[in-house]
């Protein structure tokens, strides 16, 4: 088959297009997909700058999101059969590959069937930023209606899709942006409030928004410098919920005084850490989901799709341009 893979950690040069030995076994409780589509994420260049971070195997092929359609099936599998249309997310963990590839073998509790009304390529980008923003703002979170919820990089893929989430759960959103063309398009999603952070102070307008008490949920999707200013955005007793890794220059003391909650979200856990509870809820979420598009209350908005062979230069984009939405990449 035809895949992306490093046979070392670096940069983007490091990838290779080329063939690979295609996965033709099912273990009982796997289903081999014919990938159609493709969706790029941060973690795809993370794993290939620094692989031993990661349980990998080499050569790695990187990528976690794709849709394509089931070619085989595992002893055990009932719930889907060939020529279904499916979407997951799996990172190529503990044995695992990714899906820069024709081919996958994947777990079946990761699968959902794709919404019929998306695309493979608008599919393929949705599954880690939903489950990611889910699991922040429904499962750590516990978002309810009539709570106020600042969604950092509103117009990013998990912050476009967790201002959908939240305004489908009652919630006002208060969302950061960075030029003209991303207000606009949040606001199209619902927004509420938008702050453009290179133009106003993001703490001030969220105070001043909420009448000096802060928000209830503060979703942080950039880390660091945003996370600290989180825990001024946050009212006492309020949630604040990580999708990166603080740093030691954060200080906590006034996340201590105000009693806040506080909450990691990393979606990756349920492969890295073999959770079959876990894997099968992110299965869940992404069948939830699947009604939701297809209802017409989500979308998934593509800024661009690349052709698999020009992945290298598909995560430069991402990492260079932050675009609206998501990047997907298909096979030529």
């Amino acid at each position: 088959m035809k895949a992306v893979y490093f046979e070392k950690g670096g940069a983007a040069s490091a990838l290779q297009y080329g063939d690979l030995e295609t996965p033709s076994h099912c273990n009982a409780n796997q289903i081999l997909v014919r990938i159609e589509a493709i969706g790029i994420n941060p973690i795809d260049a993370k794993i290939k700058i620094t692989p031993e971070r990661f349980p990998v195997s080499f050569p790695v092929i990187p990528g976690c999101d794709a849709a394509g359609v089931v070619e085989a099936t595992g002893l055990h599998v009932q719930s889907f059969k060939p020529g279904d249309e499916v979407y997951f997310s799996q990172p190529g963990f503990n044995h695992r590959q990714g899906t820069y590839a024709e081919y996958a073998l994947v777990d079946t509790s990761l699968l959902a069937l794709k919404p019929r009304s998306l695309s493979f390529e608008q599919a393929a980008a949705v599954p880690l930023v939903f489950i990611t923003a889910w699991e922040a703002l429904y499962d750590r979170a516990c978002i309810t209606s009539g709570q106020t919820v600042l969604i950092h990089a509103g117009a990013g893929g998990v912050g476009h899709a967790a201002i959908q989430l939240a305004k489908l759960a009652g919630a006002q959103v208060i969302t950061t942006v960075s030029n003209e063309e991303k207000a606009n398009f949040v606001k199209q999603l619902g927004a509420d409030q938008i702050i453009n952070y290179r133009t106003q102070n993001v703490i001030a307008e969220v105070l001043r928004w909420t009448a000096g008490k802060g928000v209830d949920i503060a979703l942080d999707t950039i880390g660091s410098d945003v996370l600290q200013s989180c825990f001024y955005c946050v009212k006492p007793y309020g949630d604040i919920v990580t999708i990166l890794q603080p740093t030691p220059e954060n200080d906590w003391s006034e996340a201590r005084k105000r009693n806040m909650r506080f909450s990691f979200e990393l979606m990756l856990s349920p492969v890295l850490m073999e959770l079959e509870d876990a894997k099968q809820h992110q299965g869940e979420i992404l069948r939830r989901c699947a009604t939701l598009f297809d209802e017409n209350k989500l979308i998934i908005e593509i800024a661009h799709v690349f052709d698999l062979v020009e992945a290298a230069a598909a995560q430069h984009f991402l990492e260079q341009n932050h675009p609206i939405g998501k990047l997907a990449m298909r096979h030529k």
